[in-house]
């Protein structure tokens, strides 16, 4: 099959570019700026903000399937930056839906936790959302973007996306790595609880979404509802962190710029019942995240 996944430089968008590759599929990689990644498919360089350069990338592409997890995921540059948030995530994405509509493609679409207010989480496929913030609101406009277009697309909500190496800007998994690994003291949320997602399970799932294509709303993140203080424990305990150099926050001690749902997991019975890609209990993602790490470190 012939895909297309924006992003391609991104942490998520990169595992699927070789994902899909893997599997035999012919994939061409769309982000802003110089290639960044590794592999045989085609890279095409290309502002999702301007229309027409997206419309013509996808024209040329021909895909059947169209994978796009390019945001700005930065809550608060979102919140101090709403034009830009908005062309990022609400018209990007109708540009991308756009093109899928005129070929005929399948779209999945890569949405957040954060479209609830996380006053009643987790929340399953059926919840709805209650967005608070730029960033929650774009990403929430995005989704009706996508289905505007195209109504039998599928929208992928994730949460918390860590995986190693990072790209770009370091993750929260890959910034806590590298802050315990120097034995830096990191403050943590113990109040937000979160399905943190290991980015190559997420790229498996949003690859069977594209490869079936399946419609609907999927929560595709990790099986696990936790603090982010636990999860850094947790961390601590498969690195062999020193988890004394955790320090437990509230978020509101916090005043940061844009609100964050403080229980926002995901429930993923659905992608557990109907996907061959499973969502990861946090024991097995750590586990492989913990052997990503080391494998780039050359142990």
């Amino acid at each position: 099959m012939r895909f297309l996944v924006t992003g391609s430089n991104g942490l998520v968008g990169s595992r699927v570019c070789a994902l899909l590759e893997q599997g035999g599929h012919e994939v061409v990689g769309l982000a802003r700026g110089p290639r960044r990644t590794v592999g045989n498919y085609r890279y095409v360089e290309c502002d999702l903000t301007r229309e027409q350069d997206v419309a013509a990338a996808i024209e040329a592409a021909a895909p059947e399937v169209i994978i796009h997890p390019a945001s700005m995921t930065e809550v608060d540059a979102c919140e101090r930056d709403p034009e830009q948030a908005f062309a990022v995530n609400v018209m990007a994405v109708a540009a991308v839906a756009r093109g899928a509509h005129k070929l005929g493609a399948h779209l999945v679409h890569v949405s957040t936790d954060y479209v609830f207010d996380g006053e009643h989480g987790p929340y399953d496929e059926q919840a709805l959302p209650n967005p608070k913030g730029v960033y929650a609101l774009t990403k929430h406009m995005g989704e009706q973007a996508a289905r505007t277009f195209v109504p039998s697309c599928a929208i992928a909500r994730t949460a918390v996306v860590y995986g190693w190496p990072a790209a770009g800007r370091a993750n929260f998994g890959a910034w806590l790595v590298g802050a315990l690994e120097k034995g830096q003291p990191v403050r943590l949320f113990e109040d937000q609880f979160v399905s943190a997602s290991f980015a190559d399970s997420v790229a498996a799932m949003l690859v069977e979404l594209g490869e079936r294509k399946l419609d609907g709303i999927w929560n595709t993140c990790g099986a696990d509802v936790v603090s982010r203080v636990a999860f850094g424990r947790a961390l601590c305990e498969v690195f062999g962190f020193d988890p004394g150099l955790l320090t437990p926050t509230r978020l509101a001690d916090m005043k940061l710029a844009s609100p964050r749902p403080l229980r926002s997991g995901l429930v993923v019975d659905k992608a557990r019942s109907q996907l061959h890609s499973q969502p990861l209990p946090l024991a097995e993602s750590l586990s492989r995240f913990h052997a990503t790490w080391m494998a780039g470190r050359g142990a």
